[in-house]
């Protein structure tokens, strides 16, 4: 979620009175202006965080401080943003956790995404054969998944961790019970969701309290949340999966607590609390692929971001783009990213359920095959038919396409890494701004809409369709947290980005950006952004929608549409002098905040 620049940070170290939003806050509850606005990098030793927040970087910091190691820091950001970030993260959803060992030089990955009921099939979106209106499935209980956000935090810490679950939660704690200080952001997106939060008197008691929107300024407060923490921190990540939480959780989905008086069409999912004790997060093997001489490594499915990011580098890979002209660049780029998202479309789901051939579509054989494709003088038009990784066909123009189908567009991504050289990227959810809109009641958190990223139908009945829903299976998600390793497997950078399905087009930009382009990794992550997904026109940040580019690129046949803002990512980046760089948005959503322990030098 977006937050302004003039954020401060620390609310925990305000010694004035805190009030409650709602209303007008005087000057005393008003949060002083005792800490540095949030920075988009920073260089030094010791370690790195890199968030949207500010709060939440300085949490992992603090972590990183007292001898915790990247796993340890990266988990006690994603529970500050819980707290700073409700509306794009936070126990009630999921996510993907890439970690590199600098011990064994190693990547592992973390396959945290929520999953459907047990009783859910095909027809999960469907009623009389037709799928429902997405707007009424997006605010159900229908669409919330099985949360995996606290089973991956406890995978992680007991795998590769070195603190107490309690240790971690601690700050996040702290700061739900003493509250952060709203900007204009946080209002307006509460304000964007407030017609849903007031269908739910526990969300609107939450974020709407006495009805009113909250006072830029003011402190916000989440005690429940605060008490949900204790909780965990007392009886473990288990509390979550078994227990009163549990009971809350399939109460709240099974029979969502809507106003008498609202007009809203609100289904009830069927989750149970066999479907919470029996989730299991997954350790599985990252996706790799080569390029430039470095080992980039990704999420494998139930995400498409390692696939699809691979497939284009490797489509990419044949061409110099370090000579290229910044039109020749973003043509390829644009060119390779529809070839990806055609090859995703028919081919990417949960491999338990589907079989996905990801040693196929990460081959050089294939991308060469698809790339082909490509010509400097001409566009191809979408949706575009897919390849097959099975019998790669050079140039094959034959088949039949189907368009790609929506994917929410909020998110949160971090970075981290430490002073033994450990990096870890992650990336974690509740669909929609706002998710599901549903508090559970006394909770102080809100449930994903994550179901909503299966496809309710098929994209074209003539073509197979992978992300169909089923039995305990996980909705294919965009989420690409991305390390990469030199030759000698010493990490380069980390990177990873919210956004939906850009978020595979601005994690593929990003890096060739740094990697290509020999853009600073700070400016990468800012330059204007492009996205290709298969459809007939790609989307622009203003940056590009005025620039002269645009015209170059019309003249070979692209078409274009505006999107004000594409995604918002951070990184890290390990520096030829052993320092670690932070970087994160110098704008989108507000900035991002990137944090070291001991800063040192200049940042490029």
């Amino acid at each position: 979620m977006r937050r302004s620049a003039a954020r401060k940070v620390s609310a925990v170290l305000v010694t004035a009175a805190m009030v409650s939003v709602g209303a007008a806050a005087p000057p005393s509850a008003r949060q002083p202006d005792r800490t540095p606005e949030k920075t988009p990098v920073a260089a030094g030793y010791g370690g790195a965080v890199a968030s949207v927040d500010a709060d939440a970087s300085a949490a992992g910091i603090e972590v990183l401080r007292r001898g915790g190691n990247a796993v340890d820091a990266a988990v006690a950001t994603a529970a500050a943003l819980g707290v700073t970030e409700p509306y794009s993260a936070g126990i009630g959803g999921g996510g993907y956790f890439v970690y590199y060992d600098a011990k064994s030089r190693t990547v592992h990955t973390i396959d945290g995404r929520e999953t459907a009921p047990a009783s859910a099939d095909s027809s999960l979106f469907l009623e009389n054969g037709r799928p429902i209106p997405f707007a009424e499935a997006m605010t159900s209980g229908r669409g919330v998944g099985t949360p995996g956000t606290v089973a991956t935090w406890e995978t992680a810490r007991t795998a590769w961790g070195s603190r107490s679950l309690g240790q971690l939660l601690k700050p996040a704690e702290r700061l739900a019970k003493d509250g952060f200080t709203v900007d204009a952001t946080f209002r307006s997106q509460t304000e964007s969701n407030q017609a849903r939060f007031a269908d739910f008197p526990d969300t609107a008691k939450l974020f709407l309290p006495g009805g009113e929107l909250p006072v830029v300024g003011s402190v916000f407060k989440n005690p429940d949340l605060a008490r949900t923490y204790g909780e965990l921190s007392r009886k473990g990540a288990g509390a979550l999966y078994r227990g009163g939480l549990a009971r809350d959780i399939v109460r709240t989905v099974r029979t969502p607590p809507v106003d008498p008086a609202a007009q809203r069409t609100v289904r009830s999912g069927d989750l149970t609390e066999r479907d919470l004790a029996t989730y299991r997060t997954k350790r599985q093997a990252p996706t790799k692929v080569s390029y430039r001489g470095l080992d980039v490594y990704g999420m494998a499915p139930s995400s498409s971001g390692g696939t699809s990011v691979g497939e284009a580098l490797n489509i990419l890979e044949r061409t110099d783009l370090s000579r290229a002209t910044q039109a020749q660049y973003l043509h390829r780029f644009i060119e390779a990213s529809r070839i990806a998202f055609a090859d995703r479309g028919r081919w990417v789901g949960d491999p338990a359920f589907e079989d996905v051939p990801v040693k196929g579509l990460l081959s050089q054989r294939f991308a060469d095959a698809r790339g082909c494709l490509i010509k400097d003088d001409a566009v191809l038009k979408s949706p575009l038919a897919p390849g097959d990784p099975n019998d790669p066909t050079p140039c094959a123009t034959g088949g039949t396409a189907a368009p790609t189908t929506y994917e929410g567009e909020n998110t949160t991504h971090l970075t981290a890494a430490d002073k033994w050289g450990n990096v870890v990227a992650y990336t974690l959810t509740i669909e929609s701004t706002g998710g599901s809109a549903i508090t559970v009641p006394g909770r102080g958190f809100l449930l994903n809409n994550e179901l909503t990223d299966f496809s309710f139908a098929p994209a074209n009945p003539a073509v197979h369709d992978p992300n169909l829903p089923g039995p305990g299976k996980r909705p294919r998600s965009s989420i690409s947290p991305t390390i990469v390793l030199d030759r000698h497997d010493r990490p380069v950078l980390a990177v990873g980005s919210p956004g939906g399905a850009t978020i595979i087009t601005t994690v593929l930009q990003t890096l060739t950006g740094r990697l290509d382009r020999g853009l600073p990794l700070v400016d990468a992550i800012a330059a204007p952004r492009a996205s290709q997904r298969n459809t007939a026109a790609t989307e622009l940040e203003p940056g590009l929608w005025n620039s002269p580019l645009r015209g170059e690129l019309e003249a070979l046949g692209h078409s274009f549409t505006q999107n004000p803002e594409i995604g918002a990512a951070t990184g890290v980046q390990r520096l030829p002098d052993g320092r670690w760089l932070a970087a994160a948005e110098k704008v989108r959503r507000g900035g991002g905040s990137a944090m070291v322990v001991h800063p040192a030098g200049g940042t490029q």
